[in-house]
C-alpha cells in the first residue's frame, strides 16, 4: 500500500471521487424513482379511501400494518440477492446470476405459502390486539383481499432485485409507471364502484393492489426478458439444491428479520395509536405515507449503494468498496436533510394532500414536524444497512434494529405516549430516539466492517471467496 491510500476503515478512506457520485446517482434515481412508485400505489390508496371515510382510512393503515408485517420477513430474505448476484455481476461470473436469479424464485413461493397461512387469522388477531371495533371488519377484509398478491409481491422482489444488480433499471422503471396507472383506475372502480362494480371501500383498494401486483411481476419479466433471459432458462437442478439455498438464507434471513423489527416498530406505535382512538390512527397513517413516500428515496439509494459495493467487493477492489459506501452514505444524507426542512415548514399543507376530515388533518399536522426531525436518522440507518449488505454483513444490523427500535424506541414512545400525557406526538418522538440509536450504531458498523477484508460471499462449492 502506497503512502497516499488510506487506510482500511479509515474515514478518508469512504470519501468518494466524482466518478463514484456520479456512479452513485445514475443508478439511485431511477432506483428510487421505482421505489417512490411502489409506494405512490399505497398513497393513492390511502388518498383516495381517504375520501370514503375514517374508519376506511383505518382500516388501510391496520390492514398494511398486518400484511407488511408478515410478508415483510419474506421480503428481506429475497434482498440477499443484492450481494449474491452483484457480486457475481462484478466477478464476471453469469452463473452465478443464473443460479441466484432461480433459487430467488424458489424462496418467492415457499415464503408465499408462508405468509399467506399467516395472513388468514387476520380478524381474531386483531380483535385480540385490542384495534377499534368499527375499523376491525373492514381491516380483516382488506388484508384477505392482499392474498392473492403475495407470491407477484415477492416474484415482482425477485426480478427487481436481479435487473437492478445488473444496472439495468428501465424496464423496472416503465413497468412501475405503468402499474400506478392502472392501480388509480382500479381504485377509481373498486374504491367508488364505478363501471357497474358496486363501491368496496377498502376493500376494493386491496383487491386492486394485489391485480396491481400481478401485472408488475408480469410486465417487468416481459420488458426484461432480453436481459432475463440467460438467467431464467434452461431451469438448473442446482436451483432447488438444500445447502446452498441454506447459504442464501444464511444471509437473507437477518434481513428479513431487521425488515420485520423495522416495519414491526411502525406496527407497534400503530397498534397504540389505535389505543387513542380511530382519528390517531387515520392521522399516524397520513403521517406514516407520506414520511415513507420521502424514505423511498433514501432507500433506493441503499439499494444502489448495496449493488455497487456488491460488484466492487465481486470484482476484487475493496478501495472502490468502501468509496462507493462513502458516497452513498454523503447523497442519503444530504436529500434527507432537504425533506426535513420540507416537513417543518407546512406539515398542515402535506396532511391535507392525503384527507379532507378536519380532526385527522389537525393531528396529522403535529406529527409530521416530528417525522422531518427523524428524516436525516431515518436516511442514514437505511444506507447504513444497504451497503453493509452490499457485503453481506447482515447479522449485526439485524441485532442494532432490536436494539434501536425496541429496546429504545418503543419503551420511549410508550411511556412520553401515556404516563407524560403526550399522546401521539410522544408516540413518534419515541420512534425518532429510536432512528437515531440505529443510525449512530450502524454507522459505526460500517466503519468497523469495511476495515477488515472484503471478500465475494460463498453460495456454491464450485465459486471461490
Amino acid at each position: 500500500m502506497s503512502g497516499d491510500a488510506p487506510r482500511p476503515g479509515s474515514l478518508r478512506g469512504f470519501l468518494p471521487n466524482r466518478r463514484d457520485l456520479t456512479a452513485l446517482i445514475d443508478l439511485a434515481v431511477p432506483v428510487a424513482v421505482v421505489q417512490v412508485g411502489l409506494l405512490l400505489m399505497g398513497a393513492v390508496d390511502t388518498i383516495m379511501v381517504g375520501r370514503v371515510s375514517p374508519a376506511d382510512l383505518a382500516a388501510v393503515a391496520l390492514g398494511n400494518l398486518y400484511f407488511f408485517g408478515v410478508a415483510g420477513f419474506g421480503m428481506g430474505v429475497l434482498f440477499a440477492l443484492d450481494p449474491i448476484i452483484s457480486q457475481a455481476v462484478g466477478a464476471g461470473d453469469s452463473l452465478g446470476v443464473a443460479r441466484g436469479l432461480q433459487r430467488g424464485f424458489v424462496l418467492a413461493a415457499v415464503m408465499t405459502v408462508v405468509a399467506a397461512v399467516l395472513l388468514l387469522p387476520a380478524e381474531p388477531i386483531m380483535t385480540w390486539l385490542r384495534q377499534p371495533d368499527e375499523v376491525i371488519p373492514v381491516a380483516s377484509g382488506y388484508t384477505l383481499a392482499s392474498i392473492p398478491g403475495v407470491f407477484p409481491f415477492y416474484a415482482f422482489v425477485v426480478l427487481r432485485q436481479s435487473l437492478q444488480a445488473m444496472g439495468r433499471v428501465r424496464p423496472i422503471v416503465i413497468t412501475v409507471v405503468a402499474a400506478n396507472a392502472l392501480n388509480v383506475v382500479l381504485n377509481w372502480v373498486l374504491v367508488f364502484g364505478k363501471a357497474g362494480v358496486p363501491p368496496m371501500g377498502a376493500v376494493g383498494s386491496s383487491v386492486g393492489t394485489s391485480l396491481s401486483r400481478w401485472f408488475m411481476t408480469l410486465g417487468l419479466l416481459a420488458l426484461g426478458w432480453p436481459l432475463l433471459r440467460s438467467a431464467v432458462v434452461p431451469l438448473r437442478r442446482e436451483a432447488v439444491a438444500l445447502e446452498p439455498l441454506r447459504r442464501i438464507l444464511r444471509v437473507g434471513a437477518p434481513i428479513g428479520g431487521q425488515q420485520v423489527l423495522e416495519f414491526g416498530v411502525f406496527g407497534a406505535a400503530g397498534l397504540l395509536m389505535g389505543l387513542i382512538g380511530t382519528v390517531a390512527m387515520a392521522s399516524h397513517q397520513v403521517a406514516l405515507n407520506l414520511a415513507a413516500l420521502v424514505f423511498m428515496v433514501p432507500v433506493g439509494v441503499a439499494q444502489a449503494a448495496s449493488v455497487l459495493v456488491g460488484r466492487a467487493v465481486g470484482a476484487g477492489d475493496p478501495h472502490g468498496a468502501r468509496r462507493a459506501a462513502g458516497a452513498g452514505l454523503l447523497v442519503g444524507a444530504g436529500f434527507m436533510t432537504c425533506s426535513a426542512i420540507l416537513f417543518l415548514s407546512i406539515p398542515g399543507a402535506l396532511a391535507r394532500l392525503f384527507s379532507t376530515d378536519r380532526p385527522v388533518v389537525v393531528a396529522a399536522a403535529l406529527l409530521i414536524p416530528v417525522a422531518g426531525i427523524f428524516q436525516l436518522f431515518d436516511g442514514l440507518q437505511v444506507v447504513a444497512a444497504g451497503v453493509l449488505r452490499g457485503v453481506g454483513d447482515t447479522r449485526v444490523p439485524m441485532l442494532v434494529s432490536l436494539i434501536g427500535f425496541w429496546l429504545i424506541g418503543l419503551p420511549v414512545s410508550a411511556v412520553l405516549s401515556f404516563p407524560l400525557g403526550m399522546g401521539p406526538v410522544g408516540i413518534w418522538w419515541g420512534l425518532a430516539a429510536g432512528l437515531a440509536a440505529t443510525a449512530v450504531l450502524l454507522l459505526f458498523r460500517v466503519r468497523a466492517r469495511f476495515g477488515r477484508d472484503l471478500r465475494r460471499l460463498l453460495i456454491d462449492e464450485d465459486v471461490t471467496a
